[in-house]
């Protein structure tokens, strides 16, 4: 089971966008462009939601079905651990194994010892091809790698052999997700974190780790574009190299988590992908959830009056509501407008603000970050809320696809 060359991750917290999201992919491919769909949501989006996994293959099969789509697709198990891979099993294909919370735990005596055995032969001088320059590397390096990574390695192997015993062998995509961690990984950190992999024999087809910069929910990345564009490089030859060296997977492809709405960085990426003819993954979580907002907005009446009315009660609650994505959102509460005031606002004054237009402006990334985390809200209204998105599902769909085609795959494939 593969994934292909490109493929995309497409989050729908309340999975009735699953055919808006899906046309992008057909226009792409009517472009020439061969985007493989991931509809990805995660357990905390289950749990806020009170949704099902189950919930999300339905919306993708259906979505397939009735747009004929004759392509592979996936529904990825996002951001899973032990305590909750089960519940996932029988509706996903792709696993996203997140092993941050394992990082810098400490592996035992022997296992460290075995890492650094099988990793000796790479002290000295240490070249990766493509990169200018070389490392010189010692056993005490690779010591602090594996002090480091060896723990969350292994327990990355746990998940996977579970998963493996039931699903079975070659059933599903096994990708590693190291993102949401305070540092970057090196170059050299991110090779031997490939070591252990291969020698752990998970199949790794997608690698998700963490670059500089601020990757936060639903706008723009923040950061040196330069740093970026250094580190992505890097880490596509680490990649490669490691591919040759260790026989992981020939696909094995870089992993972008982008938190939706990197636009900056989309062009950069789309350029080094061409340059050494890779493959990407790359996820955009919360963007569908955005863009109906931005529809119901658009639709007047009681969908602009519901609109506004989740806005309220989010600035209400922005405590709870920001404080489980603390690390990655950056709002600024005094550009957050007051409620008699967006009360005054008409639907397309609220699309402005809600919109990925950075050039407009009424475009408002604090508010937007502040909606991106209040569909807690949306999910409290219930079948009010779904109802509104049948009611208003055409302007709504329009919203989707244009933000996926135009502002994410026309960036980063020069469609």
């Amino acid at each position: 089971m593969k994934s292909g060359k490109y493929s995309f991750g497409i989050g729908d917290r309340f999975a009735q966008q699953g055919e808006a999201q899906l046309k992008a992919f057909a226009d792409a491919k009517l472009k020439g462009v061969n985007i493989t769909p991931v509809w990805n949501k995660s357990n905390r989006e289950h749990l806020t939601i009170k949704s099902d996994p189950s919930d999300t293959r339905k919306e993708a099969d259906n979505a397939v079905k009735n747009l004929k789509w004759d392509k592979p697709y996936f529904v990825d198990a996002d951001h899973i651990n032990m305590s909750n891979v089960d519940k996932f099993m029988d509706s996903s294909d792709f696993f996203t194994i997140d092993v941050a919370d394992y990082i810098g735990k400490k592996a035992s005596a022997g296992e460290l010892d075995d890492f650094i055995s099988s990793n000796q032969h790479f002290t000295g001088e240490f070249k990766i091809p493509g990169l200018d320059g070389s490392f010189t590397l010692t056993r005490e390096m690779i010591y602090l790698i594996g002090e480091k990574f060896l723990f969350a390695i292994k327990e990355a192997s746990k998940i996977y052999k579970h998963i493996e015993s039931k699903k079975g062998k070659g059933n599903f995509i096994t990708e590693i997700s190291m993102d949401e961690v305070n540092q970057s990984q090196s170059p050299l950190e991110l090779f031997f974190i490939l070591s252990s992999i291969a020698s752990e024999n998970i199949p790794v087809q997608t690698i998700a780790p963490k670059f500089s910069g601020r990757f936060n929910k639903g706008i723009d990345y923040e950061g040196d574009l330069d740093i970026f564009e250094k580190e992505f490089e890097q880490d596509l030859l680490v990649i490669d190299m490691a591919v040759k060296e260790f026989g992981l997977p020939e696909d094995l492809k870089l992993s972008v988590h982008s938190g939706s709405d990197k636009f900056s960085i989309y062009p950069i990426m789309g350029k080094l992908i061409n340059k050494y003819d890779k493959g990407i993954h790359i996820k955009t979580a919360g963007t569908t959830w955005l863009e109906e907002m931005t529809g119901l907005a658009l639709a007047g009446g009681e969908a602009l009056n519901l609109a506004k009315s989740i806005y309220t009660r989010g600035l209400k609650r922005y405590d709870e509501l920001c404080e489980p994505y603390a690390t990655v959102i950056d709002i600024d509460k005094a550009n957050l407008p007051a409620p008699n005031e967006i009360s005054e606002w008409d639907g397309q004054r609220l699309a402005n603000a809600l919109r990925h237009d950075p050039d407009h402006p009424e475009y408002n990334p604090d508010m937007r970050q502040l909606i991106h985390v209040a569909y807690k809200v949306a999910a409290e209204y219930g079948n009010n809320y779904i109802n509104m998105l049948k009611e208003h599902k055409e302007i709504i769909a329009e919203q989707v696809t244009e933000n996926i085609y135009k502002r994410h795959f026309s960036r980063i494939f020069n469609l």
